[in-house]
């Protein structure tokens, strides 16, 4: 339910210059970058006419993260967060000029465009940390949650217009123009991202104490230490392997299970990002850090039952709204768990730990994917998204019970207040809620 209050919320984040500039900026972007996906993809059929091709483009995009992710991470904690995000988004724009002029010159081949790809990668995965660390520096932190969610509102708003835009261009145009225009889009992002006036001490790098590997090492500890992060991190990795990776299986359900042909298929992906901007949307009025633990953990209980709801029905109308609901609940579970991150971690440590975050996501997507895949060729289509819902469900009862046992100050980020040891119980040296007698003097005449 949509409050007053949560809509003032929203206003005031974007009415703030920072943040207002680089959500404009940013939505351009991930338009662009969403275009190029598209692009690429038509690209890479033209040229091969392989599936193979196709996956090895899409592996070249995702490998790098599990690569350099943890390292990109360190360095968003080291280097100047802006600077690092203007440095990636110049380069980033770079290959986007490279795939323009090779495309439009006839000289594009396969293993070029792999490469490209996989250059691109390399870029976001450093870019990723540092533009999402950056966040906090644009908003207050009564602001930041509200921030989180509207990057959410624009990437999957950015779903829906980039491929539309893509497609509009590469049949009136040709797939070279999506290029050039993708290059336009980071070029406006660069020049909104030069225009935001952020105080020195916010973009300070952290002095490094140590060597690289011992920075990715501490982030490590730090997020497996955290009472609240350790937990979130571990259902965030059971919904990424379990859960999402049932989206990459819908082609099939569309054909096989509903018997809707692509008009089926273009129906259910648009169903999940309408509940996706809905949630996104939800996450941006509701405002406040207070209660993101459990709401992340009722999000994988949602996410349990939109799948179960979707493998037991053969009407693709009874599929729609369970899609709906799982598109809601992948936002929460995603933006809850980030903003989770930027309110109880350190500036010193929060690069690392959401590279960390990135790098379950995109890794437990992709490996949960082959694995589902693999597993739907030899049992169906139902009955792997079933299991992958109980596990899911297994998970979230995990968590539930690390919440009954342990609660603390896990539950609330900000209860771990930045700069502090994350809560470590003390042993009791009496019975809580007694205090000890005060022996009185033994004095003559007394009573």
């Amino acid at each position: 339910m949509f409050r007053v209050s949560g809509l003032k919320a929203i206003v005031r984040a974007l009415s703030n210059p920072n943040y207002g500039i680089y959500a404009a900026g940013n939505v351009v972007s991930l338009t662009g970058t969403w275009m190029q996906r598209v692009a690429v993809g038509w690209l890479a059929w033209e040229l091969t006419g392989s599936s193979a091709w196709l996956g090895a483009i899409a592996f070249a995009e995702f490998v790098p993260s599990l690569v350099v992710g943890l390292f990109a991470g360190a360095a968003a904690d080291r280097w100047n967060r802006l600077a690092m995000t203007k440095v990636t988004q110049l380069l980033a724009l770079t290959q986007a000029l490279l795939l323009f002029a090779l495309t439009a010159a006839g000289s594009m081949t396969p293993p070029l465009l792999l490469l490209l790809t996989l250059v691109l990668g390399t870029i976001v995965a450093f870019n990723q940390p540092a533009r999402l660390a950056l966040v906090s520096s644009l908003v207050s932190r009564d602001d930041v949650p509200t921030a989180v969610a509207i990057n959410s509102v624009l990437f999957n708003m950015a779903r829906f217009i980039g491929p539309a835009l893509a497609g509009l261009i590469i049949v009136s145009v040709g797939v070279a123009a999506a290029f050039a225009a993708n290059s336009l889009t980071f070029l406006l992002f660069l020049l909104a991202l030069t225009r935001l006036r952020i105080p020195a001490e916010a973009l300070t790098a952290a002095k490094p104490q140590g060597s690289l590997w011992q920075d990715i090492g501490d982030g490590l500890r730090h997020a497996t230490g955290h009472p609240g992060i350790a937990p979130i991190f571990l259902l965030l990795s059971a919904c990424c392997l379990f859960g999402r990776p049932f989206v990459e299986l819908l082609p099939g359900f569309a054909d096989a299970v509903f018997d809707a042909g692509a008009g089926g298929l273009a129906l259910l992906t648009s169903t999940i990002g309408v509940g996706a901007t809905l949630g996104g949307l939800w996450m941006a009025q509701r405002g406040g850090g207070d209660g993101l633990e459990r709401m992340v953990l009722h999000a994988s209980f949602g996410l349990t039952v939109a799948m179960l709801a979707f493998v037991a029905t053969d009407s693709l109308w009874l599929a729609v709204p369970a899609l709906a609901l799982s598109g809601v609940t992948m936002v929460a579970l995603w933006a809850g768990s980030q903003t989770y991150v930027h309110l109880a971690v350190d500036s010193t440590y929060r690069g690392r730990i959401l590279s960390l975050h990135g790098l379950i996501f995109r890794g437990g997507v992709a490996l949960g994917a082959l694995g589902m895949g693999t597993a739907a060729e030899l049992l169906g289509l139902r009955l792997p998204v079933a299991i992958g819902a109980m596990l899911v469900l297994g998970a979230a009862l995990a968590m539930r019970f690390h919440m009954a046992r342990f609660g603390g100050p896990g539950n609330d980020p900000a209860a771990v207040s930045p700069g502090r040891r994350p809560f470590t119980p003390r042993k009791a040296s009496r019975p809580l809620g007694r205090k000890p007698r005060r022996r009185l003097p033994n004095r003559a005449g007394g009573r």
